[in-house]
């Protein structure tokens, strides 16, 4: 059994996905971002980052319970645990982790950036929604080049798939034009049509309300703190 704690937010809604895709045995935990619960002492013990999503394995390495945070982790060890979603050959294996490293590396913070500055910023800054869109857009053009060669963005279905397609299903709010982007659209809609990615993106979602219309939310995540602080 996986304790997992976690929001209906792009990071988590992958983890939620990789459990359902796999068919682990979880309890689902929400973390109420918008409220601060991320911040709570006995989660602040599980996630020194204050960030969801995190899990816990209550029967990990030796049988022992063991705590993942991260959510680029936690999708590596439920592969490793499961044996699926990330090849066991060199080639094949470090294919999907180049790809994995760029949605933790590029897509998740940049996209994020750009829905940021173009939703929830209270001042619209012309240069920070011109950066971080135009950004998107070459990221965009990335994924479509490479799914025009590929099915998946390792060929076969991976993790690096179940990581990217939650931020790439919000590409509205980054002031991203699908059409411009045929490969990324055919990938982003037959991943949609999987059964377990239909109930991963559903779980916790009726607890989640738009931010952009809730001050307090607004506040606890993107107010400037002290201590160490995060929201996805």
């Amino acid at each position: 059994m996986i304790d997992l704690y976690s929001w209906a937010t792009p990071n988590g809604v992958k983890v939620h996905i990789m459990l359902e895709e796999t068919g682990l045995a979880y309890e689902a935990h929400g973390v109420n971002i918008g409220r601060g619960a991320q911040f709570e002492p006995a989660y602040l013990r599980l996630n020194p980052n204050a960030k969801i999503p995190t899990i816990v394995d209550r029967e990990g390495p030796d049988g022992q319970p063991f705590t993942v945070f991260e959510s680029g982790a936690i999708l590596l060890y439920l592969a490793e645990k499961t044996g699926r979603f990330l090849p066991s050959d060199t080639a094949g294996r470090s294919t999907v982790t180049q790809w994995l490293m760029f949605q933790m590396a590029s897509i998740g913070p940049m996209l994020g950036q750009a829905h940021h500055f173009r939703k929830y910023a209270p001042e619209k800054i012309p240069y920070a929604i011109d950066r971080y869109t135009n950004e998107a857009a070459r990221l965009y053009c990335v994924l479509d080049q490479r799914l025009g060669e590929a099915a998946f963005l390792a060929g076969e279905y991976s993790i690096a798939d179940i990581a990217a397609w939650p931020w790439i299903r919000l590409h509205e709010g980054q002031g991203i034009d699908l059409d411009r982007y045929p490969n990324v659209r055919r990938w982003l809609d037959a991943i949609g049509e999987r059964p377990a990615v239909k109930s991963g993106v559903q779980l916790l979602a009726d607890k989640r309300v738009d931010f952009a219309k809730d001050p307090q939310a607004r506040e606890i995540l993107f107010g400037n703190h002290s201590t160490n602080r995060g929201n996805r």
